[in-house]
């Protein structure tokens, strides 16, 4: 049975990013291919692939958080979420829809870890779905990454 809660989040996630890419135009291209993984994941649920598309909500964006940990640093991380909280600041949009990714993703996992524990537990299948998923979502990413290491370098904030 397709978990409505689930693909309501990745639904929430991929118009956060398509969201993002208005308010971003630099890196418009770079964020609708960050939704592109959400609704892969909507896709497989509602093809009845919950196994894999519970993996992939618990790999993909642990993944996409340590990516923007590890790009941005965590001051830059706290100064998205404190911008999140003033409407006056220029760059509010884009601070409360990357503080609203953060939140979601996190709940994407906490979901997708629970419908997998309730589910899936004792199949004997964890592994290796996770091993395919992981490889499939690194590979995802590292496509992105490759791609904004093209890029020029943007104007600072």
């Amino acid at each position: 049975m397709v978990n409505r809660g689930i693909a309501t989040i990745a639904v929430a996630l991929a118009l956060c990013f398509l969201l993002l890419s208005h308010f971003d135009p630099q890196f418009f291209l770079i964020h609708f291919y960050e939704s592109l993984i959400y609704v892969v994941i909507v896709l497989m649920l509602f093809y009845f692939e919950d196994r894999w598309a519970y993996m992939m909500g618990m790999v993909a964006p642990p993944i996409w958080l340590v990516l923007t940990v590890v790009w941005n640093g965590v001051s830059a991380i706290g100064r998205q979420i404190l911008g999140a909280f003033q409407p006056g600041d220029p760059f509010f949009a884009s601070d409360l829809l990357t503080t609203a990714a953060i939140v979601l993703s996190v709940g994407m996992v906490a979901g997708c870890a629970n419908r997998w524990r309730r589910e899936f537990t004792g199949l004997r299948k964890g592994w290796s779905t996770f091993l395919v998923t992981f490889a499939i979502a690194a590979a995802y990413y590292a496509v992105m990454v490759v791609w904004i290491l093209r890029f020029p370098p943007p104007a600072s904030r």
